[in-house]
This record gives structure tokens, sequence and C-alpha cells, in this order.
């Protein structure tokens, strides 16, 4: 007989008879867990995944953004864009020429909406569009969580010069007008007309 063996006869004999060898056990305690929904970032990031295989061309963020205050108006302009461009937005000083609705929609359907409502506007030579999400009474709100969104979007968007809360009878802090740059394909009709008036 092997060291083994009798090291392992040894053993049992050291533990008696009336040991049981362990069993797995079949009473299992179930562990309750605070089952709470999703918040809609953690949903928009989420299905943002989801989605990125089917659109690539879809590169907006549903990263955490900073909440705007309910009652704070939106703007900004990118450098180079003239102050007055974004006061004539701020006061409807444009026409909308094309308008996108996206209130009550979850953040991730805004998104999208929103990347091809930009997309679509500057690809048809659009310069001034209107945004209308709605507005909340307070902080985090939907619609104050979307427009907080919103603006991040915006920035992101390459076509994007400005954009400006809307002034009181087109919506308030409920609309965001947005000021697009020409397409390549509207300054080449530009150059053209103004050749043409000199020749």
């Amino acid at each position: 007989m092997s060291y083994a063996a009798d090291d392992y006869q040894a053993f049992r004999e050291a533990l008696g008879n009336d040991v049981q060898p362990l069993t797995k056990s079949r009473d299992k305690i179930a562990l309750a867990r605070n089952q709470t929904s999703p918040s809609d970032a953690q949903l928009a990031r989420r299905e943002s995944a989801q989605q990125t295989s089917r659109d690539e061309r879809d590169f907006l963020s549903d990263e955490f953004v900073d909440l705007i205050g309910a009652h704070d108006p939106i703007e900004f302009r990118r450098d180079g864009i003239q102050l007055g461009v974004l006061e004539r937005l701020r006061h409807g000083g444009y026409d909308a020429e094309a308008r996108l609705h996206i209130m009550r929609m979850p953040v991730i359907e805004c998104r999208r909406a929103v990347f091809g409502f930009v997309r679509d506007a500057y690809e048809h030579d659009l310069r001034s569009v209107l945004i209308v999400h709605g507005r909340s009474r307070e902080d985090d709100g939907h619609s104050n969580i979307v427009r907080s969104y919103l603006s991040h979007w915006l920035q992101q968007l390459e076509p994007v010069q400005a954009f400006s809360s809307a002034p009181a009878r087109q919506g308030s802090i409920g609309a965001t007008f947005v000021m697009l740059r020409k397409s390549e394909r509207a300054r080449s009709r530009n150059r053209e007309r103004q050749q043409k008036r000199r020749g």
C-alpha cells in the first residue's frame, strides 16, 4: 500500500463512521433586490449600444449631461459666428423653414430624430429650423432632460452654427431655434450667381 493510501486510510479512521460528506444544499435563499427602473440616461445608453451597428453615422452621445435649470434659456454660437446672428435667433428674426416636434418622446428617440432632422435640413439647404421639445416646471422633469441633451447634441453637430431658446411667441424655452451653415452646394450656387452678376 502506498503512503497516499495509508494516509487516506488513517484519515478515514480518525474521522469515524458518523461523519457524512458534504452535499450541495438544495435549499436556496433568494436575496431581495431593490428593483429600480433605469433612468432615461441609462435607457438611452443601452439603446445606443444596440443601435451603434445599425447606424454608425449617428455619433451623438447619450452620456451623462449636466441638467439645465428648468427656467434657464439655452444658447450657443460657434467661434466666428457673429453675435448678431445669435441675437436674431433669440428674437425670432428668422423664419423656421422646418420644425421637429419631440415632446414626450423617449430620450433615445429624441436623439435619433434630432440627428436625422439636422442632417436632412442641411442636405436640403435649410438655414433656420425650430425644434419643439416642451418645457418642465422642475429641473429634473422629462422635457428639461430632453432640452439638456438637445443643447449637448446640437453642439456636436458640425452644420449647427448657433442655437437659442425661442422667443415667447414661438414657444419660449419649450422650443429652440437652430441656425445651420450653408452647404457646399449652396455656397457654389452663390458663387455662380455672383460671377454672373459681375460678368
